[in-house]
């Protein structure tokens, strides 16, 4: 579709273009209004949320001359950013005294932007120039405690993010070298990765990936999610945790796909993404049981977690791809109400996992819904998380009867063990919370607006365990087109 035309089909991603704009001239006259830029950043995600959703998710446009294809999968993933700058701004809407608040909405909303178009591109430039907008403001949003672990923390994501996106590049001119192309969906390019067989590929499809492990914070570009997410604000780290994470979700099984190409290509795609998933759920996991602080305990959470939606990709079946999705989408709302309610004990000044010693008996709503919280991340009924990771390694059951690869059976293995591994960290603020004596008298110190969100977030994911049709009814009516 020419330039002119595909416009018509891109009304979401301008809506969150137009929200920038109007934050940040905005807050040349007002720089204190944190309601008003609350205010038009929901209403620019909702309102690009409600589009797609008045569409059912079931777009199939090729957009701006095969530059972006906008199809049902990416619909859903770009639902879930746009819910995700929700949350997050309803998480930030008492950040009254913070600094640059007209700057902080923008960063979320380019984030969301840049989210949006990686995930519907279909040409190599295109996904390195929405990776950088995404990264670039994410830089930023990594230091915005303004003080010197933020300034590192941003620092490092800086650096670890440059050398993956020089890798990635390199590793698309490759690409393009072999293929003469960067339409990664077009028969040209996969007719010459089908006939060629040189090693050379296999390199280049490696590095090509390092830029959407990095997004994901998976293994092994994943050192830097430990200390930004330590330092960072709490509002800041639920969105980086979620909106990139999906993001590079999404485009990497477009592009591992192309790459797999139905099983023609030289080279086993399958086995290499399973040996990713296995090495990021183990690292993850295993480095989460040494943690002490709650923010560093949920970097290697997020981590195992990008390992086990890796696990559905990896599956390389419709089914697989569909079942990544709800684990995607229950993810985003365990995650969430898990941040809330650490916000919320932020605010009570406890920080560390000793701090919570009594907090069940102080804080008995709050602490009853960090549990909740926690135990859906774990995998445990009654929350969605269970019904998730039954979902996926389903999948993966499925795709190991038809191959018969030892490794996907290895990963079903080490997923499992991983998943009782986690009980070790996730219920150890429980520990504390319930059994331990409490240190001191506690007192509330400010409004539960958090624990209502907490909530809420935990509610949904109780009832979706309990009618998951709700959501795979959805997610069963989305087209998936390469």
């Amino acid at each position: 579709m020419d330039v002119t035309r595909s416009f018509a089909f891109i009304v979401p991603e301008l809506i969150l273009f137009g929200a920038i704009i109007v934050v940040l001239i905005t807050g040349l006259f007002t720089r204190r209004n944190n309601v008003l830029f609350n205010l038009i950043s929901i209403l620019s995600a909702v309102s690009s949320l409600t589009i797609m959703i008045a569409g059912g998710l079931r777009s199939d446009h090729v957009l701006f001359n095969n530059m972006l294809h906008r199809e049902g999968f990416t619909e859903f993933l770009m639902a879930l950013v746009d819910l995700s700058v929700v949350l997050t701004c309803l998480m930030s809407y008492r950040n009254r005294d913070a600094k640059h608040l007209s700057e902080f909405y923008a960063l979320v909303l380019s984030i969301a932007l840049g989210s949006h178009l990686l995930l519907m591109s279909s040409n190599l430039i295109m996904i390195f120039l929405s990776l950088e907008l995404i990264s670039i403001s994410s830089y930023v949003l990594a230091g915005y405690a303004f003080n010197k672990a933020g300034s590192e923390g941003s620092l490092k994501y800086f650096l670890f993010e440059s050398i993956a996106s020089a890798i990635m590049a390199y590793g698309f001119t490759l690409l393009y070298g072999f293929t003469g192309t960067m339409d990664f969906t077009s028969h040209e390019f996969f007719d010459h990765l089908v006939n060629e067989g040189s090693p050379l590929l296999l390199i280049a499809g490696l590095m090509g990936l390092s830029g959407f492990l990095f997004k994901m914070a998976a293994v092994p570009m994943q050192p830097w999610a430990p200390d930004v997410y330590e330092a960072a604000p709490m509002p800041v780290i639920a969105f980086l945790s979620v909106a990139p994470k999906l993001a590079g979700i999404g485009i990497l099984t477009k592009f591992v796909l192309t790459l797999h190409f139905f099983g023609q290509s030289p080279f086993d795609w399958q086995i290499i993404l399973a040996a990713i998933a296995i090495l990021t759920i183990t690292v993850g996991n295993f480095s989460a049981l040494r943690q002490r602080n709650p923010k560093r305990m949920m970097a290697y959470s997020s981590i195992a977690h990008s390992g086990f939606l890796l696990v559905g990709v990896a599956a390389f079946l419709p089914q697989g791809i569909q079942f990544m999705l709800f684990y995607a989408a229950v993810y985003m709302f365990m995650n969430f109400s898990v941040f809330a309610y650490l916000m919320y004990f932020e605010h009570q000044n406890i920080f560390s996992m000793e701090e919570f010693s009594g907090t069940g008996k102080r804080y008995v709503a709050a602490t009853t819904g960090l549990t909740f919280g926690l135990v859906a991340l774990t995998g445990l009924p009654p929350t969605a998380g269970f019904t998730a990771k039954l979902l996926i390694f389903s999948g993966l059951w499925e795709s190991y009867l038809e191959t018969h690869k030892t490794l996907l059976l290895w990963l079903l293995i080490f997923g499992l063990l991983n998943t009782v591994i986690s009980l070790f960290y996730y219920l150890r603020i429980p520990y504390f919370a319930f059994i331990k004596a409490p240190d001191g008298p506690g007192r509330q110190k400010n409004p539960s607006f958090e624990n209502f969100l907490g909530l809420i977030l935990v509610v949904l994911v109780v009832v979706i365990f309990f009618i998951p049709g709700l959501l795979m009814g959805l997610i069963n009516r989305i087209n998936f087109v390469l």
